[in-house]
């Protein structure tokens, strides 16, 4: 059968079903044949929050969307085009944010009287008017692949799970995907056993071979790639990239990296992908608890390495202590805070912005860090770099505020030339530094960055006390000294606010706009989407985005002061724009969410037309 085919722009496609129905992987696999197409891409993976919730029902539903286009986009896409549904509960957990018009597959082999009363369906909405606005397309994938499967050498528990490979694969043949990755993995991942590697490369080529022949698919679509930059790309996440900048600060400085990690999600990925680049002077530990963790990393760093530790928002409320020993002790430490909905246990598969004021605040005392946050899954390499720059010439921690959907998220990502990255080399103390030659003053800064040296232990003449009590100018002899303690916390504040970081930069493109939309972290994608819209339909709106949280950048001011109206949107309850009112004194006015999912543009873009008007 001879198939039209039809060239599109872009396409948003959402995988759903159980956990056990592999639509991350599925999603995953879909994503890397289009990243090798060379279309840019952003995805969105979205999985249950507990921990085997029960098959068939709504809170154990596992999605993926996948967001691609010939030209360059900045967010996963905020309605789906197509929703594959494994089962009712994926259907109805995702049908609201289908627009009228998209294509469902549903796997018809699932609606069963059992599995649509687990979701409240009285009756199948394939076979009522509920879905009359869609493109339905029923198909029986479950018994269609263990048809496929019928001569292999494998159960039919086995070839059952092998459904969503089916699927991957006509979704492949819809949207012209390359497919030849995607059999090499199979072949990879299933090493062990040759029985599972045909029977899934056959269900994949089942799913080709139905589209090609069945009537129900007419149409087929192309995606042409989108133009960028050249060079090398990879498809990456935000956990993988972050991790990747860590080995970069680890070469770049010629130190080992010591990771001391807990495992809790989001963050986990960081610690498995570490683990991998040990040839890189890399050592991994996981350890009993948080604090164990972040005192692993801590005493690392005093002995030389670059100290790392990895966790979410409960795991930095146990950390706080020892970052506050960090503190007074002034030495580098790099603390990766991959966000997620709280509080407590909250929602921990869930993204959102929650954790800035415990980042700028959340120690005893008078205890000021450097805080950074990457704005998308690529730009997690480059805050690495940039947070591992800051520990090591300022003595400090540094708090990197990534969130679930920068983490999880992924998007082609252009591989740097290792020479273009900083150096991050460090000087050790080597000899004693006293006016007489033969004394070593710990805490005796340097003038243009107010860090103290970094002196290895074992170095002879170098001995010199550590601890949380507080230290003595020049000497660090413990020190009770009113003035003394007035004049250290007074040190340690200005060490922070005086780290030279970028100028914040405005997009405004007119040169003429009264609204200044200011973002933070994984906003900067559904804010620079709306603001796009905006702009293409005749309105005139600037937007700036903040990497560096502490210190701000020394422009800000000056930047805020130019505009009638400052709008900050954030996944929390207004974090930043308290930041942003009581330290510049501008009325920002908050929009704020803590859905546990993302902004999208038309939100935004409403939002912010309504402001415009009442400018």
């Amino acid at each position: 059968m001879t198939k039209q085919i039809r060239q599109l722009d872009r396409v948003v496609i959402r995988f759903a079903g159980d956990s056990g129905d592999g639509m991350q992987l599925t999603g995953d696999r879909f994503t890397s044949e289009t990243a090798q197409l060379g279309n840019d891409i952003s995805t969105l993976p979205n999985f249950p929050a507990e921990i085997r919730a029960p098959a068939g029902t709504l809170p154990g539903v596992s999605s993926f969307q996948v967001h691609f286009a010939d030209y360059d986009i900045l967010t996963p896409g905020d309605a789906p085009n197509v929703l594959v549904a494994m089962n009712p509960a994926a259907l109805k957990a995702n049908l609201a944010d289908l627009p009228r018009g998209a294509d469902i597959i549903v796997n018809t082999d699932e609606f069963t009287r059992r599995n649509l009363a687990k979701v409240g369906y009285a009756t199948s909405p394939l076979d009522d008017d509920s879905l009359d606005g869609y493109a339905v397309h029923p198909v029986a994938l479950t018994s269609m692949t263990i048809g496929a499967l019928a001569e292999h050498d494998v159960s039919k528990k086995d070839a059952e799970r092998a459904k969503n490979m089916f699927a991957l694969g006509l979704l492949s043949w819809m949207y012209s995907r390359p497919y030849e990755s995607t059999l090499r993995f199979l072949e990879r991942k299933f090493a062990a056993r040759p029985e599972l590697v045909a029977a899934n490369v056959a269900a994949f080529r089942a799913g080709w071979n139905f589209g090609e022949t069945t009537e129900d698919f007419s149409v087929r679509y192309e995606v042409k790639p989108a133009k960028m930059l050249p060079g090398t790309y990879r498809n990456i996440t935000g956990n993988a990239a972050l991790s990747l900048g860590l080995v970069a600060a680890g070469v770049r400085s010629g130190l080992p990296v010591f990771l001391g990690a807990y495992p809790i999600t989001p963050a986990s990925d960081i610690l498995h992908e570490l683990s991998k680049h040990k040839k890189f002077g890399v050592v991994t530990m996981q350890a009993e608890d948080e604090i164990a963790a972040v005192g692993a990393a801590l005493g690392a760093s005093y002995g030389g390495s670059l100290g790392v530790t990895t966790t979410s928002g409960p795991g930095v409320a146990l950390k706080s202590e020892t970052i506050s020993l960090a503190v007074a002790l002034e030495l580098p430490l790099v603390i990766v805070d991959v966000q997620r909905a709280g509080p407590s246990t909250g929602m921990p598969t869930k993204t959102e912005q929650a954790d800035l004021n415990m980042a700028l605040y959340g120690r005893h005392g008078e205890a000021p860090v450097a805080v950074i946050a990457p704005k998308s899954p690529s730009d997690c390499f480059h805050a690495a770099l940039e947070a591992a720059r800051i520990a090591l010439t300022y003595r400090t921690p540094v708090i990197l505020l990534s969130d679930n959907y920068v983490a999880n998220g992924s998007e082609p990502w252009l591989l740097p030339d290792v020479e273009s990255l900083p150096e991050l080399r460090v000087e050790f103390a080597t000899k004693p530094n006293g006016e007489d030659g033969t004394t070593f003053l710990p805490y005796l800064r340097d003038p243009q960055t107010l860090a103290r040296p970094w002196a290895v232990p074992g170095t002879a003449g170098l001995e010199h006390r550590i601890g949380g009590l507080e230290k003595a100018d020049k000497t660090g002899d413990i020190s009770y000294d009113p003035a003394n303690h007035d004049f250290m916390v007074r040190t340690r504040a200005a060490r922070i606010e005086t780290i030279p970081v970028p100028a914040v930069e405005v997009e405004d493109p007119d040169g003429d706009a009264r609204v200044l939309v200011l973002g933070w972290g994984s906003t900067y994608g559904p804010i620079g989407a709306a603001c796009r819209g905006l702009r293409q339909r005749g309105h005139s709106v600037a937007q700036a985005h903040l990497r560096h949280l502490a210190p701000m950048p020394a422009n800000l001011g000056e930047v805020l002061a130019r505009y009638d109206k400052v709008v900050v949107p954030e996944m929390n309850l207004g974090q930043l724009a308290h930041v942003i009112r009581a330290k510049y004194l501008v009325d920002a006015i908050g929009y704020n969410q803590v859905r546990g999912l993302p902004f999208t543009a038309a939100e935004l873009e409403t939002m912010l037309e309504e402001v415009l008007k009442n400018v």
